[in-house]
C-alpha cells in the first residue's frame, strides 16, 4: 500500500505538460512602466528550463554577449493537485520587488493559465522610493509545443482601477 503523499510525487498530467516546456528558450522582454508609456523593449535573452522535481524551474538571464547589464530572474510553477490550483514564485536581480508568489484560482482555461500575485510596494522609476502598492496577475499563454507568451497587468492602488499590460515575456525556442 502506498500513502497519498507517495502517490502525488508521481508525476500527473499538468506535471507532464510542464516537462513538455522544459530546455532553453530565446526571450524578449517589454515593459511599460505606467499606461500609455513608451515601451522598453530587451532582446537577446535566454530562459532555461528544468523539471526539478515536480517544479519547473526557469533562470532568465542575457544570452552570452549581450550588451545590457546582467541579471537573473528565477521562477517556479508547480500545479497543486492537493488544492487543485497552479503556484507560482518568481524572483528578479533588476529590481528590489522582493519574492513574488502567485496562485491561479483552479486549473488552466484552455491553453493560458491565470495567477494572481500577492499585492506589493513598488520601488517606481523615480529617484524617490514611490512606495506604490500595487496589484497583479500574471496570464501564461501556450501558443504553440515552441511559442509562449507570459503578460503581467498591474492595477495601482490609486482609486482609479486602471490595469495595463506592463510586463510581457515572448517564448520561442
Amino acid at each position: 500500500m502506498t500513502t497519498a503523499a507517495e502517490r502525488l510525487l508521481v508525476p500527473g498530467p499538468e506535471e507532464k505538460q510542464l516537462a513538455e516546456r522544459a530546455g532553453t528558450w530565446t526571450v524578449t522582454a517589454t515593459m511599460w512602466p505606467a499606461p500609455g508609456a513608451e515601451p522598453i523593449v530587451t532582446d537577446g535573452l535566454i530562459a532555461e528550463r528544468a523539471m526539478i522535481g515536480l517544479y519547473l524551474q526557469e533562470t532568465m538571464r542575457p544570452a552570452p554577449g549581450g550588451t545590457g547589464p546582467d541579471f537573473r530572474r528565477i521562477d517556479y510553477l508547480h500545479y497543486d493537485r492537493v488544492e487543485g490550483r497552479w503556484k507560482y514564485v518568481s524572483m528578479d536581480t533588476r529590481l528590489p520587488v522582493s519574492i513574488m508568489p502567485a496562485r491561479s484560482f483552479g486549473p488552466a482555461e484552455g491553453c493560458t493559465l491565470r495567477l494572481q500575485f500577492e499585492p506589493l510596494g513598488f520601488v517606481g522609476f523615480g529617484e524617490e522610493v514611490g512606495g506604490t502598492l500595487m496589484q497583479s496577475d500574471m496570464r501564461i499563454t501556450s501558443q504553440s509545443p515552441d511559442r509562449e507568451l507570459k503578460q503581467q497587468h498591474f492595477i495601482v492602488a490609486d482609486g482609479t482601477t486602471r490595469e495595463w499590460l506592463a510586463v510581457q515575456y515572448e517564448y520561442r525556442r
